[in-house]
């Protein structure tokens, strides 16, 4: 490991609406100083590589791989966790979509889909099944097969268009 990698870095970033200054080792992945660091282990590390989406969080308003992304580069940063979201209210709806239609069985993945299926609802107000299934592909499932997922994306994007909520 190079010496820039051992060196640490000061990072000032808002979690879940709460101001955190810390500081890291350069080379920390985001999702190591949120599980370690933050007490935040709805997140999941698994693949290492971006590939399965369980570490998925939002920066900024959008959803990146945990694993893939340094600790050092969310410095003046919002990020939000699944935990975060859950105490917002914002993925309530999500969340008992999913336990009534059992689109969750271990539920490892589930926090990096409800991240990313948030997402999608707050770009497009009714997407189709396609649109679903395209933007959750790069969440990985191993119990369900998907079809539950997809339907409870699809039925949350419909209650919401009706409420006027997405």
């Amino acid at each position: 490991m190079t010496q820039a990698f051992r060196d640490n870095v000061d990072v000032s970033l808002t979690v879940n609406g709460e101001p955190v200054e810390a500081r890291v080792p350069a080379g920390q992945h985001l999702i190591d100083f949120l599980r370690t660091e933050q007490g935040l282990t709805g997140a999941h590390a698994s693949c290492e590589h971006g590939v399965c989406g369980a570490c998925t969080v939002r920066v900024d308003g959008q959803s990146v791989r945990g694993c893939l992304t340094l600790a050092a580069q969310v410095d003046g940063a919002e990020v939000w966790t699944v935990e975060g979201l859950t105490d917002s209210g914002s993925i309530t709806d999500l969340q008992d979509a999913f336990v009534a239609r059992n689109a969750l069985q271990c539920g490892f993945c589930t926090p990096g889909m409800l991240v990313a299926a948030e997402e999608l609802l707050a770009q497009v107000v009714r997407p189709t099944r396609a649109e679903i299934r395209e933007h959750l592909s790069g969440n990985y499932c191993r119990c369900t097969g998907y079809e539950a997922i997809v339907d409870v994306v699809e039925s949350v994007a419909r209650a919401r268009a009706g409420k006027g909520l997405s």
